[in-house]
């Protein structure tokens, strides 16, 4: 899990108007988190990156390490509402290891009592692009763009997960 300087957050200073948005980006192999603080002032990266699960790990160890990084990220965290990407059915193979690991993120995040909003690749593009067939890197644009980042957001699965955060943003709260 990539998580080298856990973000902190003073509740007692949280202004009454800001939501701490986390947006996951599924996979078995990468899971891509990004959280972001929106408010009057505007919106903020707190903390992005992914957890990473060995391929070379049986599946439910795979699935375990999933649950438990995640687990810790939510409680470091502490997010008011989750984003998360809609399963895309792509390649069968890949399909259901992802939907094995959409289980455990689900059921993770109802162990924190969070309920996520979902949403497919072309509605996360709409939204941040204004063009649902938009490419990776314009998303990635304009997540900077949005986040007032010095450069785009990397890895490309903890700039999906920012965009996914931003997307529930401007259908929330916006």
């Amino acid at each position: 899990m990539v998580l080298p300087n856990p973000p902190r957050r003073d509740s007692g200073a949280e202004r009454y108007d800001e939501r701490c948005i986390l947006g996951l980006d599924p996979g078995l192999g990468t899971l891509g988190f990004g959280c972001i603080l929106a408010g009057s002032a505007g919106l903020k990266p707190v903390d992005y990156g992914v957890i990473s699960t060995p391929s070379q790990h049986s599946l439910p160890e795979r699935l375990q390490t999933l649950h438990e990084d995640l687990s810790q990220l939510l409680r470091q965290l502490r997010p008011h509402q989750v984003g998360l990407e809609k399963l895309f059915f792509y390649k069968m193979g890949n399909t259901i290891a992802i939907a094995q690991a959409r289980g455990v993120i689900l059921l993770t995040l109802a162990q924190h009592h969070l309920v996520p909003v979902e949403f497919t690749p072309a509605q996360v593009k709409q939204s941040l692009t204004g063009y649902g067939r938009a490419d990776k890197q314009a998303v990635q644009a304009a997540v900077a763009r949005e986040l007032n980042l010095p450069s785009l957001p990397r890895p490309d699965d903890a700039a999906d997960a920012l965009a996914i955060a931003i997307t529930l943003w401007h259908h929330r709260f916006a």
